[in-house]
């Protein structure tokens, strides 16, 4: 469910943390500019694991502040639970004449991203329903659906209590088992989609069109999951009495 990713990025550090040490203001920093965020093709960024290298940091001409420099996520992602921890070290901040020429600070550091691999299993809540399917939870991640055709079979949609029902065949008839909101909930993890949010200009189209209709938000990161397997769905269907 979780991974670390290594990364390089560039993170101004404000003249006033400059009597804290280096790797506080980075880290502080790091976590303001990624924490909750979802990176394209990498995942929900959740905290900073280690800072794994760093160089000189410089104070840029006329700014005052101290810079980093920084890459795009690797495609190396490693469970968090095999690597060793960080070994601690600090490193000083050099300050540069206003007439020299701009540098950077490059340091490399590893992140912890919320990103579950295809057919892992997850157990969350249910959100709530729609005829679109049942929308599920983690707590800090609310972007999943289990689409209809994902139910457990045959399921309707009840209309009046905007849930989806399982009906349940037995010996004595069938029963129905509600999908109620709130119900801890287990899925298997079938698909991803990652949409690239980043602000673009209005289309030629849209901007001859005197329509007020607001364009339709879309979740950056969204997991369709699965539940049409013996042992999944709520809890409660499964327990042994």
């Amino acid at each position: 469910m979780f991974v670390l990713v290594e990364m390089v990025d560039t993170v101004r550090i404000p003249p006033w943390q400059f009597e804290r040490k280096l790797n506080d203001s980075i880290a502080e920093e790091l976590n303001k500019k990624l924490a909750n965020k979802v990176v394209y093709n990498v995942g929900l960024c959740i905290c900073l694991f280690d800072i794994t290298k760093l160089e000189d940091a410089y104070v840029f001409p006329g700014d005052g502040a101290s810079h980093t420099k920084e890459k795009q996520p690797c495609t190396c992602q490693q469970s968090l639970l095999m690597l060793p921890a960080p070994s601690p070290w600090q490193l000083p901040i050099y300050f540069l004449a206003l007439d020299l020429p701009i540098l950077d600070i490059l340091f490399h550091f590893r992140y912890v991203v919320f990103h579950p691999f295809l057919d892992e299993i997850l157990i969350g809540k249910i959100k709530g329903c729609s005829p679109e399917g049942v929308h599920v939870s983690l707590g800090f991640f609310d972007d999943i659906l289990i689409p209809p055709e994902s139910l457990q079979q045959p399921a309707k949609f009840d209309e009046a209590e905007q849930v989806w029902v399982w009906e349940y065949e037995t010996e004595e008839g069938a029963h129905d088992l509600y999908m109620d909101t709130g119900e801890e909930i287990r899925f298997r993890v079938v698909d991803e989609s990652f949409v690239d949010t980043s602000p673009t200009g209005p289309s030629s189209a849209e901007a001859t069109s005197s329509s007020e209709e607001l364009p339709k938000k879309e979740a950056p990161y969204t997991l369709v999951g699965s539940i049409s397997e013996p042992g999944l769905g709520l809890l409660s269907w499964w327990t042994s009495s």
